[in-house]
């Protein structure tokens, strides 16, 4: 709201300059700001998943879909979106990977 009342006036810029360092420096501060910040990350993360499957034409159920934008936990996110490129199916996101040898 405040960069938006501050138009393009040089104290947008100034404001802009100085939320860049609040992301930087947030976590785990546990700030609204914080969470609201984390919950678009997984929301993206999720979005991704699906796509990656949408495009590769393998099929989601309800209730993968439903798994995946639930998941608020970003390591978890992140090892389905590395998965969504190979899996032969959706359900196969939630395996546990094969231990390297």
């Amino acid at each position: 709201m405040v960069e938006v009342g501050l138009e393009s006036t040089p104290a947008r810029e100034n404001w802009r300059k100085l939320m860049q360092d609040v992301v930087t420096h947030f976590p785990g501060h546990g700030t609204l700001f914080e969470e609201k910040y984390l919950e678009g990350r997984a929301e993206g993360e999720a979005k991704g998943i699906l796509r990656v499957l949408e495009v590769r034409g393998i099929p989601v159920s309800e209730d993968v879909r439903q798994r995946i934008t639930d998941c608020t936990d970003l390591a978890v996110l992140g090892d389905w979106l590395d998965r969504s490129g190979t899996v032969g199916r959706a359900e196969d996101l939630f395996d546990d990977p094969e231990p390297a040898a």
